[in-house]
């Protein structure tokens, strides 16, 4: 009777219903709900029709064996087709027959048991069915028992209808799962993650592999639905990626297996395309590398409408630029694909061709950079494409809706502008162009065509700026008003001359946005999302989106902005200064928050310190005024204690130190008692700066201390700016007099001035001079103290220090 069952069980569900493969589930992720149809066929139940189905779910439900639950099975499918059966039936069914018995009829046909009397064909056809037909309610596909079956769809989708874990097992060398034993899936799933796709077919002792029968057409259909239902969940690459999918599917592609292109392919590109996609090729470089060789062989030797239509799926199986293998591995494919896309982007193309042309094109820039892109002037014509494409997308009137896939056609050109900026903006050929970043240069790029570079991309910021200028802030949280923000940062980051009073006109908006951000106004997962799927990372390196990082891309423009009169009293009215000390105190709690780790260095809030030293220069009432820079004292005070042995933030503590001294140099003189923060901070500050020098090597001229030297070239500016604020300061408040005095800062210069021939430059010695002659003029002990080691030794670095002798003969 089993036998009868099983057999008339498995014809009804493939054959008197249909293909498994138009009935049950989704056959692609975002594909076409079932639960319309489902509700319409139950509801075309009649009264009689109803009265069999709930009979049926009863003897389903309270069947003694294999062969009732088959039996009840068979019915129910006759009366309604597995993908016609709406949630509730499906929950009913699955309670009853949970997924323990498709998996034993998937292990059974397997293992190659002859215990259940059918062909395991028969067997694989019905279990696959079944969890077809299951898994087209989400909950059920998420449950844990339909997940341990995936590394067992996965291998016969891989090694076809006779696979088995025995035979994987010898063919690798390992331990095949028992027989009967239904817990072995998860030790399968193992053996399916570390299979390797690329060894080598057809040999005699693999031949139980190799010779595998193509699986049934509805089957296969069958395991790919299953696997594309659990890929739609929230948590579904995550869950396909952890049983092995990537080597499976990239071996059944490889071999060709049932379907694997027209399915497997499209599931390969839904699993590399998303958040998995970096974890994905750090786990299995060499064949997601083989995988992208075959796509881009295919794509090379389409043509015309065929190749168009492929660029769109090119770039889902490219690596993350934050994450790629060795750039050995990859050259040659990225160079395969430029020289398929030169023609492409020479010809003339519709919006909707171009498009997908020039998010690939973006995709590669990324990867590689221009070095394999091709000749100057092809590279000129790239960039010009992408400029063009951005004026006629924005500069729409107000109110245009953009489409999905002008959108992410903007987004593209964006990328493309972004790469071609420093070169353009630096107006220099490679020749002229510092080693660091080869790869960033456009080679042999003309004086004459960086120019022409810069003048297409000037009128495409203007588009940006236009339409920036008509976003609602209701629209903050757009991803795509993200990607043009981002855009013009990049530009304002390197070019400040052009478009300076559409910009200033733009502040208002620029700092709105930011400060919408930062503030934790706008949801961000939704950006979130948008970020990992375009590949925008911005050098984050896997660092996820926060609130700050719309206020990390503006900061080098504020830099600039700040120091200019117009802008800057724009910001000023924008209370501007408020926001960098949020950010800053955002970013310290961040760095405290890591505790024992070692710390990073963070040019973000080394770059806001420099906007916010600009307003300290330039607007001193409002620094006295403004009581956000009370609060950076308080900051400052706090930090820079801890920060003041930690070499690889030393920039960022100079920047701190130099801020607060700058601040200090303001402060009227005051009766009230020295706070303790305030003292703190000078304290540590004389304690910092005296660490600049060295006269430990003995006699001759001094160097920069050792653990300085990496960052003097920064930090060196900072210090000697620190030095001339810190005579300020002892003008405006005299008790730091005898602080300099106890922490020893002045007699650590005289013996440092007396030990050494000379400084490490002119300007150096004109820093350490000022704050000499600050001292003297304030302290008649100190100036008794240089007057007494210049008079025993006025050949030294002390005796060039013209101004000073003079400041000490006028006293």
């Amino acid at each position: 009777m089993c036998a009868v069952a099983m057999a008339e069980g498995t014809f009804v569900v493939n054959s008197e219903n249909g293909s498994s493969s138009q009935h049950t589930g989704i056959e692609k992720v975002g594909g076409e709900c079932i639960g319309e149809r489902a509700r319409l066929a139950i509801d075309g139940l009649s009264a009689a029709q109803r009265d069999v189905l709930e009979r049926c779910l009863h003897a389903l439900t309270h069947a003694k064996n294999d062969s009732h639950t088959l039996a009840a099975l068979l019915l129910i499918t006759r009366l309604c087709p597995a993908g016609h059966l709406d949630s509730e039936t499906l929950r009913r069914i699955f309670e009853a027959v949970g997924l323990s018995l498709p998996a034993r009829l998937l292990v059974t046909a397997v293992q190659g048991s002859d215990a259940s009397g059918l062909p395991p064909e028969e067997l694989l056809s019905l279990g696959t069915a079944l969890l077809a037909a299951l898994s087209t309610d989400p909950e059920m596909a998420a449950h844990p028992q339909l997940l341990t079956t995936v590394p067992l769809l996965l291998g016969l989708l891989a090694d076809g209808s006779n696979w088995s874990p025995e035979k994987r097992a010898k063919h690798q060398g390992r331990q095949g799962m028992e027989p009967g034993n239904t817990s072995q899936t998860e030790g399968e799933a193992k053996s399916s993650q570390t299979t390797n796709p690329t060894s080598e077919e057809g040999t005699a002792e693999n031949g139980a592999l190799d010779s595998a029968v193509q699986l049934d057409e509805a089957v296969a259909a069958d395991c790919y639905q299953v696997l594309f239902t659990v890929c739609a969940l929230p948590r579904g690459p995550e869950q396909l990626l952890a049983r092995g999918a990537v080597p499976a599917l990239c071996r059944a592609l490889e071999q060709k297996r049932t379907l694997s292109r027209e399915k497997g392919l499209p599931l390969l590109g839904s699993l590399l395309s998303g958040k998995t996609r970096e974890r994905a090729w750090s786990r299995h470089p060499a064949e997601l590398l083989s995988l992208l060789a075959g796509v881009t062989q295919d794509f090379c030797q389409a043509i015309d409408h065929a190749q168009l239509d492929m660029c769109a799926l090119v770039p889902q199986f490219l690596p993350s630029p934050d994450g790629t293998p060795k750039d050995a591995d990859l050259k040659p494919t990225v160079v395969r694909l430029w020289a398929a896309l030169r023609p492409m982007l020479q010809a003339k193309l519709t919006p909707g061709q171009l498009g997908p042309v020039l998010v690939l094109s973006a995709c590669l820039l990324d990867l590689g950079g221009w070095e394999p892109v091709g000749p100057p002037k092809f590279c000129c014509l790239l960039v010009n494409r992408a400029c063009v494409e951005v004026r006629m997308g924005l500069e729409e009137p107000p109110g245009a809706k953009l489409s999905p896939e002008l959108r992410q056609t903007l987004t593209a050109c964006y990328r493309i502008m972004e790469a071609a900026m420093e070169q353009a903006c630096s107006g220099l050929g490679v020749e002229q162009r510092s080693n660091a970043q080869p790869q960033t240069a456009i080679t042999g790029l003309s004086l004459q065509q960086s120019r022409q570079v810069l003048r297409v991309l000037e009128e495409a910021f203007s588009a940006v700026i236009y339409h920036l200028q008509q976003v609602d802030p209701g629209c903050y949280g757009d991803p795509f008003i993200f990607a043009t923000f981002r855009s013009l940062c990049a530009w304002l980051a390197e070019e400040t001359s052009c478009l300076k009073e559409e910009v200033t006109a733009l502040l208002p908006f620029l700092i709105g946005y930011t400060r919408s951000h930062l503030q934790g106004e706008r949801t961000e997962h939704d950006l979130s999302d948008w970020m990992a799927e375009m590949s925008v990372g911005g050098g984050s390196q896997g660092r996820a989106w926060t609130g700050k990082d719309a206020l990390r891309y503006l900061l080098p423009a504020l830099c600039h902005l700040s120091a200019e009169d117009a802008p800057r009293k724009v910001l000023l009215t924008l209370d501007t200064p408020a926001l960098l000390v949020t950010f800053l105190t955002q970013g310290w709690g961040d760095l405290r928050g890591k505790g024992g780790m070692a710390l990073a260095r963070d040019p973000s809030m080394e770059t806001a310190c420099s906007a916010l030293l600009n307003f300290a220069v330039t607007e001193p009432e409002r620094v006295g005024k403004d009581p956000c820079f009370k609060g950076l004292e308080s900051l400052l005070s706090e930090a820079l204690p801890v920060l003041l042995h930690k070499p690889r933030i030393l920039v960022l503590a100079a920047n701190l130190c130099t801020i607060g001294l700058m601040i200090g140099r303001l402060k009227p003189v005051s009766e009230a008692p020295v706070e303790a923060g305030q003292r703190r901070f000078f304290s540590t500050s004389l304690r910092f700066l005296r660490g600049a020098l060295d006269y430990s090597s003995g006699p001759g001229p001094a160097r920069v201390s050792p653990s300085w030297e990496e960052w003097w070239e920064e930090a060196g500016e900072l210090w000697r700016l620190g030095l001339q604020a810190l005579g300020g300061c002892v003008k405006a408040q005299p008790w730091i007099v005898t602080l300099v005095r106890e922490e020893g800062w002045l007699s650590h210069t005289l013996t440092l001035l007396g030990s050494c021939s000379a400084l490490p430059d002119p300007d150096t010695q004109a820093a350490i001079e000022e704050a000499l002659c600050a001292l003297a003029l304030q302290c008649p002990l100190c100036r008794q103290e240089i007057s007494v080691l210049l008079k025993s030794d006025a050949k030294g670095a002390l005796g060039s220090m013209g101004k000073l002798k003079k400041s000490l003969n006028t006293n």
